[in-house]
């Protein structure tokens, strides 16, 4: 029977995952404490307008795609205290609440980090310095599209995935909320309808497109896994793809490691 192996959130977009042991999920498919920082462009504090939703381009902030550096760091986030820890390695580079100076200062350190890495050059493009870390540590906003959406996908695709490609190849790379085991490979991409995750039930959206933030190695930052041309070349995808998004069906609720997969 597939089950819910691990569950993660994404405190500070862009950064480390968190593992949870549950997650709770709205009404509107957003994960509750996912995602809700990120470090925007000076030019991109706001949010832009799709369809009346606000929308935060990945493009236009710190992300992975554009700053592989940032797998380096670590970051914890205490949701209760509001408080956000940067570290590399052994060495933390800021500890700080989210009030105006310790905003500040967590800017700095994460600024100081971006530009002594080969991605500092991206970041000294016009419009992107000061960075503003933007959002209430409380409402999930900073999805990379305008709804938000449970992202999922079956542990056994990564699995064949890391058995041909020479860079080691683990979940991290892909960022989901939720991973499986006791799916086949690649079978969850060929998921339509309804799927129920212990209680909670959602219907699927659409498959993942990949971009070239999964690239990048999550322990060292270097982009050492050409994955997208190994999903289309030899996995044989039309377009690369990995996982599946999610929308809940009733209300949303709260998911479980260890809870039961029912598709259809």
């Amino acid at each position: 029977m597939p089950h819910v192996r691990a569950l993660f959130r994404y405190p500070l977009k862009g950064f480390t995952p968190e593992p949870r042991q549950s997650l709770t999920v709205g009404p509107d498919g957003r994960v509750e404490g996912d995602r809700v920082l990120a470090f925007r462009f000076a030019d991109a504090a706001v949010p832009e307008d799709r369809d009346g939703l606000d929308y935060w381009p990945k493009t236009r902030g710190l992300a992975l795609v554009d700053f592989p550096g940032l797998a380096r760091l670590g970051v914890t986030y205490d949701a209760a205290g509001q408080r956000v820890r940067v570290s590399l390695g052994d060495d933390v580079l800021a500890d700080e609440g989210l009030d105006e100076e310790g905003r500040e200062r967590l800017t700095d350190a994460v600024t100081a980090y971006v530009l002594g890495t080969p991605d500092g050059r991206r970041l000294r493009a016009e419009g992107r310095l000061p960075l503003r870390l933007v959002g209430d540590g409380v409402a999930s906003r900073f999805q990379d599209r305008p709804r938000g959406y449970v992202s999922l996908h079956g542990g056994a695709s990564v699995v064949a995935l890391d058995a041909i490609t020479d860079a080691p190849v683990d979940d991290r790379r892909f960022r989901s909320n939720v991973v499986l085991d006791g799916v086949a490979a690649w079978a969850e991409l060929g998921w339509t309808g309804r799927v129920t995750i212990g209680d909670v039930a959602f219907e699927v959206q659409q498959p993942i497109g990949r971009c070239v933030a999964v690239h990048a190695n999550p322990d060292t930052g270097e982009r050492d896994a050409r994955l997208l041309q190994t999903l289309t070349r030899d996995i044989g995808q039309d377009a690369p793809t990995l996982g599946i998004l999610l929308l809940p069906v009733d209300g949303g609720g709260v998911i479980r490691v260890g809870d039961e997969v029912r598709v259809g």
